[in-house]
């Protein structure tokens, strides 16, 4: 055989071999979406029609929030690397999945009390008050406390994602690197502080802020930043008030799954607060 004709050979085994494994002109739809693994991973635990609706709610959600974290922490890069533009059009998505997260909560509210009765006592401790996705929110928000991550110690790798995120800088602390950036003077003790621990009011953010809101013109970029925060802990205020209605009118005032308080603990957390001197400065304007 010819050297022309041995590769020619292997040109024709390439080809073949290519023809094999590169499915980038006959992809089906469904493969590219994996629905054959999305569509068989609603597994009631009974025979009741409504379990169906209440899955689905539920992992919708867990699918919305792995967005809002992809751009989170796309948001928090680029506020780092100083690209506001970038950031304003994550921080924007982020709140149009909140408000597609809010509506289905008027979907799981058809559920009535009679008919959510009847699979219950079957999801034994499950409880979406171990969603380790939107403890990971909270953290990215700034919200972070140390006993939450008890709950993942099961999962050691998960853990230690959650121990990653909870000691990281936050999306508020990068916004407020940034108001330093731009010649304000910040306390430094709010700079260089452990990002553990959540962020307590500051007057030298809460001055920063409000200089900001009085010259908007001067400081475009970071009044656009301040009102994409402002914009999701709105948002995020009424999803959970959404989530506490929903609950109460399913269960009323009964312990949650998972030996949560239920109601009591949703309507406790309506009181948290994220970007404490971006409402403060309102009074103040």
């Amino acid at each position: 055989m010819t050297n022309k004709d041995q590769q020619k050979k292997i040109s024709t085994t390439e080809t073949e071999k290519n023809i094999h494994t590169d499915f980038t002109n006959n992809m089906t739809y469904g493969e590219y979406l994996k629905l054959d693994q999305i569509l068989s991973s609603q597994k009631r635990l009974s025979d009741h029609h409504d379990e169906m609706l209440f899955i689905v709610i539920h992992q919708v959600s867990e699918l919305w929030m792995k967005l809002i974290l992809h751009e989170m922490t796309a948001a928090i890069s680029s506020i780092e690397q100083g690209d506001m533009q970038a950031s304003f059009k994550q921080l924007a998505r982020v709140s149009k999945i909140q408000s597609q997260i809010i509506q289905s909560w008027d979907v799981l509210s058809t559920l009535t009390p009679s008919e959510y009765m009847e699979f219950r006592d079957l999801l034994g401790q499950a409880s979406g008050f171990q969603s380790f996705q939107y403890r990971l929110i909270e953290f990215a928000l700034g919200y972070k406390t140390p006993h939450v991550l008890k709950i993942y110690e099961k999962d050691a790798e998960l853990h230690r994602e959650l121990q990653q995120a909870f000691k990281a800088p936050g999306l508020y602390d990068v916004a407020i690197k940034a108001l330093a950036k731009a010649g304000f003077p910040i306390n430094s003790e709010v700079i260089n502080r452990d990002y553990s621990i959540p962020h307590v009011a500051d007057s030298t953010v809460k001055a920063a802020w409000l200089k900001v809101y009085q010259d908007v013109e001067q400081y475009w970029d970071l009044y656009q930043l301040a009102e994409k925060l402002v914009d999701i802990e709105d948002w995020l205020q009424q999803w959970r008030f959404r989530h506490m209605k929903t609950v109460e009118r399913i269960i009323g005032f009964k312990m949650g799954t998972g030996g949560s308080s239920g109601v009591h603990y949703l309507k406790k957390v309506l009181d948290q607060r994220f970007f404490p001197e971006l409402w403060d400065i309102r009074t103040e304007l």
